[in-house]
């Protein structure tokens, strides 16, 4: 069971914190982070690009001129590819580019990414985080003194303060406890959390 230091808000040491295995010290499974942070990416896809082909743009109903004496080149539409106002070639079509994961896999892969931000020692548990209004100078105070300037906060709540305080600040974003995903726990090096969170993820996740 791996036990980490934790903070307040000033950046002191207050205390220590067991960490369960069941969440925070499982077997890295690096293949399965791999698919949930292409899954993340691929769900995020709109998926809504679409041009015509040479069936679908107006007009080129008519051969433009006789087969042959011409001169040129035979030409069956004015709205072939290699004509301006033409169709395209393999036009791009709405479609969806969703992976499917299997939920034990994706709760091992949030697990697995969890667990190696505590072994790298980028896992910092706050006392708690209370702010009396929306402060950005006050949550950027904070993450200067646990010297941390891209980090995921996971809350144990809907804090307004906090989330609020949080948002003009590049590089941070914050999370509930039911829905960080392994993507932004691999993209943000650090994760901050609180005590009362630690439980939570502890209670959901285990």
């Amino acid at each position: 069971m791996a036990s980490v230091s934790v903070y307040n808000m000033e950046g002191k040491e207050v205390g220590n914190i067991e960490l369960s295995d069941e969440v925070f010290g499982v077997e890295i499974n690096e293949n399965l982070v791999h698919q949930a942070v292409l899954k993340q990416l691929a769900d995020n896809r709109q998926g809504t690009q679409k041009a015509k082909t040479r069936s679908e743009v107006s007009g080129g109903g008519r051969k433009p001129w006789r087969q042959k004496g011409t001169g040129h080149a035979r030409q069956g539409s004015t709205r072939s590819p290699q004509w301006t106002h033409g169709g395209m070639v393999f036009a791009p079509v709405p479609r969806d580019y969703s992976i499917k994961m299997n939920k034990k896999e994706k709760r091992y892969a949030l697990k697995s990414a969890l667990t190696s931000r505590v072994q790298e020692e980028k896992f910092i548990v706050l006392d708690e985080l209370k702010l009396d209004g929306i402060k950005t100078k006050k949550f950027a105070e904070v993450l200067n003194a646990l010297k941390v300037n891209k980090a995921i906060v996971i809350l144990d709540s809907m804090d307004q303060n906090a989330i609020l305080s949080a948002r003009n600040i590049p590089d941070v974003i914050t999370a509930q406890v039911n829905t960080i995903n392994t993507y932004d726990i691999m993209k943000y090096n650090t994760v901050i959390t609180t005590k009362a969170a630690v439980q939570k993820l502890e209670e959901v996740y285990a």
